[in-house]
């Protein structure tokens, strides 16, 4: 029998009798081997560890699933191997009979840089031309296949050599797998429990609690009565605090809002007019199509005041330059998208606040398809501004900022010419960062053409600016992977 000062509990007892069976369990296998329920085994395992009879531990994980576009080429070949695959049988074939055999362009435009990449095959006057006719199964497509059969498979299931991380790294980019983090929770029975276990551990029904019928019947006197240490210290609780990333935020907020700026806000699904088109970007740029912008099947009605000069500005710059020629679309200005930029909500307000003085930011989510990597999320934060006034210059704007970011802690700033489709002149701002012996560039700003300000009634210059709070936080917290910044672990 145990001591009497151990105290155990019923429940205690059989997680004991559990642990010493095997080195270590999970919740799932604890509970399923007591007998009991996960949060019974758990309350019990945790009772056990603060007398020094268990252990647990908390691990995070990653693990590594395919995507949907993944899951399509486990089936059916990566796109690369699919051209290889008509290659083998006619390696005569032209770029344009491979489009036709593959059904879609998306095969040659994916995977022929890959076949190129991998040297399986090179291109001469529009023909590919087979290096190798049957190259084996590379890396990748191992990764491939075990995770078809897996389904998950953890990182340290891998090889841990550069070759394997490379490959792994460049299926993350090509978002064809996806990396998770899960915590795994791990019980163990130290040497000090296995004792006991060892010495003898008899499990005797008891009562955990005195009911007015247990009182009555007396039921009480025969059984054992589950004793209560009323010196057991309770334990801390600390408050919540403000996640690292919004303290940043805040921060932010506040040197703005302490160089006199008004905060504003905006709806997150926009028109690609004030999107796109009240900023003078054409409506044929690359950044309107699908790799860039997540658009939407609805549509919403224009502010008419502004059709008019908008279009006229479009097609033949009215006066000012010479426009982007073509037919200006009503119906395209119309459509939905998720705004790719805060910019969007920015030139809405300087065009409901058209008379100057005009000092306002905006911090918030922008949109973008991005494939999810260490230094791309498909949302993040920007912090968007503008000053709009008589006389403000381009110097005025480059003081602005190196405030800003002195302000941030950021001793060392510069600036280098940049370009832009609505601001003239352009610049990319810069800070020094001593531990990487290196400039990072934290955005984009410059003083908005007239092509954007002269239809929307805007008769004063106009300095703007877009930055990218992430990278600001990476630089502060000293994370190397963006998506650290979105995870709970306070660690």
């Amino acid at each position: 029998m145990p001591p009497k000062e151990y105290n155990l509990t019923t429940n205690e007892k059989r997680v004991l009798l559990a642990l010493v069976k095997k080195s270590d369990f999970t919740p799932d296998n604890l509970a399923a081997e007591s007998g009991l329920s996960v949060e019974a085994a758990m309350q019990a395992a945790f009772m056990l560890k603060e007398k020094e009879f268990s252990k647990i531990s908390d691990e995070n994980q990653d693990y590594y699933e395919l995507t949907k576009e993944g899951e399509d080429y486990a089936a059916n070949g990566l796109p690369e191997r699919k051209i290889m695959g008509l290659l083998e049988r006619n390696p005569t074939l032209n770029i344009d009979e491979l489009k036709k055999m593959l059904g879609s362009p998306y095969y040659i435009e994916y995977g022929l840089p890959w076949l190129i990449k991998k040297r399986w095959a090179r291109i001469e006057k529009g023909k590919v031309i087979p290096i190798v006719l049957k190259p084996e199964k590379g890396i990748d497509e191992n990764v491939i296949d075990d995770l078809k059969r897996y389904k998950k498979i953890y990182k340290y299931q891998w090889a841990e050599d550069s070759e394997v991380r490379e490959k792994i790294y460049a299926l993350e980019k090509r978002d064809i797998i996806e990396k998770f983090t899960e915590k795994q929770r791990i019980i163990y029975i130290t040497n000090r429990g296995r004792e006991l276990v060892n010495k003898g551990i008899t499990i005797e029904e008891e009562i955990a609690q005195l009911t007015p019928a247990i009182i009555k019947s007396g039921a009480w006197k025969d059984k054992n009565i589950r004793p209560y240490n009323i010196h057991t210290p309770v334990k801390p609780v600390y408050g919540a605090k403000l996640h690292p990333y919004q303290r940043l935020i805040n921060e932010m907020r506040s040197i703005f809002l302490e160089m006199g700026f008004t905060e504003i806000k905006g709806d997150i699904v926009q028109s690609s007019f004030w999107n796109f088109d009240a900023l003078f970007q054409p409506q044929d740029h690359p950044a309107r199509e699908m790799q860039d912008t997540f658009h939407l099947d609805t549509e919403c009605d224009l502010p008419e005041e502004y059709i008019a000069p908008v279009k006229k500005m479009h097609e033949k710059g009215a006066g000012i330059s010479r426009g982007w020629g073509g037919t200006w679309s009503e119906d395209i200005a119309r459509k939905q998208v998720l705004r790719t930029h805060t910019t969007a909500v920015t030139i809405k307000y300087l065009a409901d606040h058209p008379d100057p003085p005009v000092k306002a930011f905006c911090i918030d989510r922008a949109y973008r398809r991005e494939a999810i990597d260490p230094t791309h999320t498909p949302e993040f934060e920007q912090l968007e501004g503008v000053v709009m006034d008589k006389g403000v210059s381009f110097k005025n704007l480059l003081g602005c900022l190196t405030e800003f970011y002195h302000r941030m802690g950021f001793d060392e700033v510069r600036f280098r010419p940049g370009y832009f489709p609505y601001t003239e002149p352009s610049v990319e701002p810069e800070v020094y960062i001593e531990s990487r012996g290196k400039w990072v560039e934290l955005g984009g700003a410059g003083v908005f053409r007239k092509e954007v300000t002269l239809p929307l009634g805007i008769k004063h210059p106009v300095l703007a600016w877009g930055l990218g709070v992430s990278r600001v936080a990476m630089l502060r917290l000293g994370l190397k992977d963006l998506r650290e910044l979105y995870q709970s672990d306070i660690t």
